[in-house]
């Protein structure tokens, strides 16, 4: 009918749980109206039930209409009561869904703040910053960072993959292949968080000088075996490494007649001591690139 709203199944199942729980009359009232909208009882009907106008029923159809379900509850004066679970979840929704820049703020991150400007100015829902930052919390939430994740991808990424799978399945027994990347080890441990007691700072003993060390290693693809070229002192990650561990693949795997190597692109593999290394052991050593910006594709 004309007049009437429609209620989604999430906010029906939220009206009335907040119908069934709340101790505000003019809550329950709010609620009421909303509820018999969308049963699409008649404003004379809703009128004589709830011993209001329509008038009033009016308003908070139009209060609806404009902001749903956070509109009606918005209003609600919350005091020091028990803060009620649906802020909690529209709050969890925003920081990990949504962004600040969608209510019009000039921000790109989330502060406890920033979420309690936005209750009181759009809701009229008062809590502090703190509030919010126990609310997060209570629900699981950390203040980390971010993990960075790569934007740009292969276009040739599909056909790369089928390749190399095609050539792991069809792999005969004379024939082996390896995954295979580089990896820095540093002397001086890296130290992370840890409990004590407060104002007593624990200590870690280290060597004293860093010493950084690089590896190259492969995974053999049939049995797991993982093979490692230390760098020389001064060897930095680079294309001498890189040829190293080649020829360390080449003694440690003799019973094979071919040894396929797959890795990634990065500049120490593709470089023309790489490509004079192929020249020469081309027919022992065959080596397969990874498609470009995936890291996940590697085993290793």
């Amino acid at each position: 009918m004309d007049g009437g709203i429609r209620l989604s199944a999430a906010d029906r199942k939220s009206a009335l749980r907040e119908l069934r729980s709340t101790t505000d009359p003019a809550l329950r009232l709010r609620l009421h109206i909303v509820l018999l909208l969308d049963d699409e009882h008649t404003w004379a009907t809703i009128a004589a039930v709830l011993f209001t106008s329509t008038h009033t029923i009016n308003r908070w159809r139009r209060r609806f209409q404009k902001g749903g379900l956070v509109a009606i509850l918005g209003h609600r004066r919350l005091g020091r009561r028990r803060w009620d679970a649906f802020w909690v979840a529209l709050v969890v929704r925003w920081v990990t869904l949504r962004g600040p820049t969608e209510f019009g703020f000039v921000r790109s991150r989330w502060s406890c703040a920033t979420v309690a400007i936005l209750l009181g100015e759009r809701w009229e829902v008062s809590v502090s910053r703190e509030t919010v930052r126990r609310w997060l919390h209570q629900e699981g939430l950390v203040w980390r960072r971010p993990r960075p994740v790569l934007g740009p991808k292969d276009p040739a990424r599909a056909s790369k993959l089928r390749k190399l799978r095609a050539l792991l399945q069809s792999l005969p027994a004379s024939e082996v292949a390896v995954f295979q990347d580089e990896v820095d080890i540093n002397t001086n441990p890296k130290i992370g968080s840890m409990w004590m007691r407060r104002g007593e700072q624990a200590e870690v003993v280290t060597p004293g000088n860093n010493v950084k060390r690089y590896l190259a290693g492969s995974l053999n693809w049939r049995t797991g075996e993982l093979l490692l070229t230390e760098s020389e002192p001064g060897q930095g990650r680079n294309a001498a490494l890189f040829v190293a561990h080649l020829d360390d693949l080449r003694r440690r795997l003799r019973r094979y007649r071919v040894i396929h190597v797959i890795c990634d692109n990065t500049r120490s593999h593709t470089c023309r001591k790489v490509r004079d290394y192929w020249q020469h052991w081309g027919h022992r050593v065959k080596i397969h690139y990874l498609p470009a910006y995936a890291p996940e594709t590697n085993p290793i």
